[in-house]
């Protein structure tokens, strides 16, 4: 599913137009954006949270001159579904 994909159906179940709904989603997404590069976490009840984690400094290696380098310490985005969630997809999923 793509984001064209998500505003057709919002537009198709709400009623909107389908720019508003694009409007819309564009809005969700930048507000999560936002908030996460303040390092702030973001809780949807039932759906899952989107929160910042940090990565510890580690030593990795370059294979092509073959040098041992530092990878500092960063922060990254993370998605956790919620558990509801998880139990729904493991339920209704069908395993191939």
């Amino acid at each position: 599913m793509t984001k064209a994909d998500i505003v057709a159906e919002i537009a198709e179940g709400t009623g909107l137009e389908r720019n508003e709904a694009q409007k819309a989603v564009e809005a969700f997404m930048t507000s999560i954006k936002i908030s996460l590069t303040k390092g702030e976490n973001v809780y949807l009840r039932g759906f899952g949270s989107f929160v910042v984690k940090e990565r510890a400094e580690k030593t990795g290696r370059n294979i092509s001159k073959n040098t041992t380098i530092i990878i500092p310490a960063h922060n990254i985005p993370s998605f956790k579904p919620a558990k509801t969630f998880v139990d729904e997809v493991k339920n209704k999923v069908v395993v191939k």
